[in-house]
This record gives structure tokens, sequence and C-alpha cells, in this order.
């Protein structure tokens, strides 16, 4: 097949990759580099880097405009496939080809710009991916294809992305193939909009803690928040960012100050169990483990921790 293939974030690429080896990529769309590090550098999308290297027809637009929807247009795909690009499709675009999008989370459940952070901040203990058709309003196309998987309470909201997005490949095939044999729309379903959530887009602020919640809840937000905005404590006028955590049983938060080191290492919390750091990485420092941050820093217990407040 002819695809034109939409798509910004790393995300898409385990399924650009996998288009590549089977169907002719007739058009990569991308958004153009931004910057990006400490200096600011131009940089491109790791989809439009991606296609660069492989000398595949990238195009780079500002916006999807007319101008736009006519280049597309003229590529003349006999698909395109929308993985994480970040601009909204105008209909015309959608109506120029069977149009597809890879989310990444079991719809209606988690719609937005954020579904796989919000999964684990919820405390989700599945989650997956959809294969929709393209709509209107964002993520509410009817739903062709999914596939599902557990959250570990282990894992961070990078290493799930890594997990879904290799889901892609498989379930994206399955409904081309459809589409080519003429039974695409017999897959369809429609979804519930009673079941519907919103996953927003995050904020530096979203990564604050509270730690008069219960140590389950602060682990769902900080694994959810990592990488990025991460969760950041000052401990012993040190700010620390957590990188993984763990939730154990404890004080229920009566007679014991939240926010508070333990003589073992854990941190008291005012909702129950208490939370054990197990990675961390300190301002300007690299990734290390909780236990070799506290005897670099002589922690005993007894120091408050408290929630980064920048500058």
């Amino acid at each position: 097949m002819r695809i034109v293939f939409m798509g910004s974030g790393a995300f898409g690429l385990p399924t650009l990759e996998s288009l590549a080896a089977e169907h002719e990529i007739v058009l990569v769309v991308s958004q153009p580099p931004r910057p990006a590090g400490r200096r600011r550098v131009p940089t491109p999308t790791p989809v439009a880097a991606w296609a660069t290297e492989r000398g595949l027809d990238l195009f780079t637009p500002d916006r999807v405009d007319a101008e736009a929807v006519a280049k597309i247009a003229a590529a003349e795909g006999d698909a395109q496939v929308v993985i994480a690009y970040g601009h909204r499709i105008p209909p015309e675009l959608v109506a120029a080809a069977f149009s597809i999008n890879l989310h990444a989370s079991l719809l209606p459940r988690w719609r937005g710009a954020a579904p796989i952070n919000h999964a684990m901040i919820a405390g989700d203990e599945q989650t997956g991916v959809s294969v929709i058709e393209l709509a209107p309003r964002m993520d509410a196309g009817r739903v062709f294809a999914t596939r599902a998987l557990p959250i570990d309470p282990r894992e961070t909201a990078g290493e799930l992305h890594d997990r879904l997005a290799a889901l892609g490949p498989e379930v994206v095939a399955e409904v081309l193939e459809a589409h080519a044999t003429g039974r695409a729309a017999a897959m369809a379903s429609e979804q519930d909009e009673s079941f519907a959530t919103a996953a927003p887009k995050l904020a530096k602020a979203d990564g604050r803690l509270e730690f008069t919640q219960s140590a389950r809840t602060l682990r769902q937000r900080i694994h959810g928040l990592t990488p990025w905005p991460g969760c950041t404590i000052t401990i012993a006028g040190t700010p620390v960012k957590l990188l993984r955590v763990a939730d154990e049983p404890g004080d229920d938060g009566r007679g014991v100050s939240p926010g508070v080191l333990q003589a073992d290492g854990r941190i008291s919390t005012g909702g129950g169990g208490r939370l054990r750091p197990l990675e961390v990485q300190p301002a300007g420092g690299r990734a290390m483990s909780w236990d070799e941050f506290r005897r670099g820093r002589r922690l005993t217990g007894g120091e408050p921790v408290e929630p980064f407040e920048p500058a």
C-alpha cells in the first residue's frame, strides 16, 4: 500500500519502521524542528530525523492549512496513518484516504495528549492502544482494534510508553489488512461516551507532591510523571528528583507527621503506608540509588521532606 505517515513523537517510530518494511511510504509529515536542550538548538522530531536518515519524502508544515492539505493529498496515499502528530487533521484531508490513528489508551478512557501518564496517576491496572478512525472530536472516532497490557506498579511512564509503542506495528497492520480486503467497516465500533475520560497535556506544576496523600497515590504520581515533568523533593537543602519508588505498609498517619524521613530510609505519608525511594537524581547530578544518596548526604532520619518549589 501507499502510506502517508503523520507523526512527531517517538511513540510512532516502531510502527513507522514496520510500515516502511512492508509498504511504500510516499510521504512523512511531521512537526518542524523545535528548540531543545539548554542551548535551545532547533531539533527535528524523532519521526522527522528517522525519515531524513532514510531519504524519505518529508514535509514539516507549521500547521495543516489549505496549502498543506493540498500537498499531503497530492501524495495519493492509499491510507493515512497518524500517530502522536500534534496537529489537528482537517476533515477534507481525512476524506482524502482511509485515515487511522494509533492512540495510547483503551478508548474511550483517556482521550487527550497524555493518556499514559494519566492512566498511571489514576492507578489503572491495565491500559493499551487503540486504532481509531479520525473524527472531528479528539480521539472520539470509531474503534477498529485494540491491544491491552497490564501496568506494572514498578515501571515508569517512560517504560510503559515503550511497551505500548511496541504494540503499534501489529495492531495497525491488522487494520490496514482489513481495509485492503474490505473488512475494516465491519470491525469498527462506536465508543461509549459514558466511559470517556480526559487526559490533558501535562505541566511542570503537575509534579508537585503532597505527602498528606497515601504512599500508593504518591507512587502512582511519581511513576506517572517520570521522566517528564518529574517529581522533585527537597531534603537537607538539596533538590532531588524521585525516579522510582515503592509504596510499603506502615503507619496509618496517626502520630507521625507526613513528609519526614524515617531512620529506615522511608518517607512518612499522611494517608497510609510509607514511601521508599529507590532511584533518585540530585539536581545537576547523575541518577543513583537512594541508599547511595543518603550515605553521601549523611541522612539518618528526622529530616523534613518537602516538595521542590522552582524559582
